[in-house]
């Protein structure tokens, strides 16, 4: 890049209380889940009304909002997250959500054709390990990709230096507790029988 470009500070929100402090503290983005369909299952998330508030508070403040989408479907999840999109476009989420935050390559492809309007931010759920993925990602229409949280700021540098200026890249600075690669957690399932990458990790 020519230039450097001051980062996004980008913090998870589980209720409207704690999206508004994120903001008022100086957040420049917020993520958020719908009540189904994302990882944070044990958060308040936000029920299609919250959205809206959600999202007029944010812009007000000149700050983004994105929500995930971010589990790994099964055949039986196909049919509501269609649903759930066509939702969101028909309540006039559609103009208001600045991305999505998307790891399965299906849910990725619905939310192209029904929501094609809205940027796509690829999780790290999806293993983004090498400048290879990320131009796969690229091509596919990603506006970002987030890293693996194993990587190196070395890996990450070449990674910059081997994608296009416009693709961004996303980076946990904070956080990541789980014994996964990248959160697809198989602990929870194992013992519990509760999918982790479905967002039901004990």
């Amino acid at each position: 890049m020519d230039k450097l470009q001051k980062p996004e500070l980008l913090i998870p929100a589980g209720s409207l209380e704690v999206l508004k402090v994120a903001v008022d503290y100086g957040a420049d983005a917020v993520y958020i889940g719908g009540k189904n369909y994302g990882l944070r299952a044990k958060a308040g998330n936000f029920t299609i009304e919250e959205m809206h508030e959600a999202a007029d508070y944010v812009h007000a403040h000149g700050a983004k909002l994105y929500v995930t989408v971010n589990i790994f479907a099964h055949n039986e999840d196909i049919d509501g997250i269609k649903a759930y999109f066509h939702e969101l476009k028909e309540t006039g989420l559609e103009e208001k959500i600045d991305a999505f935050i998307i790891s399965d390559p299906g849910i990725f492809t619905l939310a192209k054709e029904i929501l094609p309007d809205i940027e796509i931010h690829v999780s790290t759920q999806a293993n983004n390990t090498n400048y290879g993925t990320y131009l796969f990602w690229y091509g596919l229409g990603a506006k970002r990709v987030v890293s693996a949280r194993e990587l190196s700021l070395e890996e990450i540098k070449e990674i910059r230096a081997n994608i296009p200026d416009d693709l961004e890249i996303e980076t946990f600075i904070h956080g990541a507790m789980c014994i996964s690669y990248s959160g697809r957690c198989l602990m929870s399932n194992y013992f519990t029988g509760r999918d982790s990458n479905r967002g039901e990790c004990v």
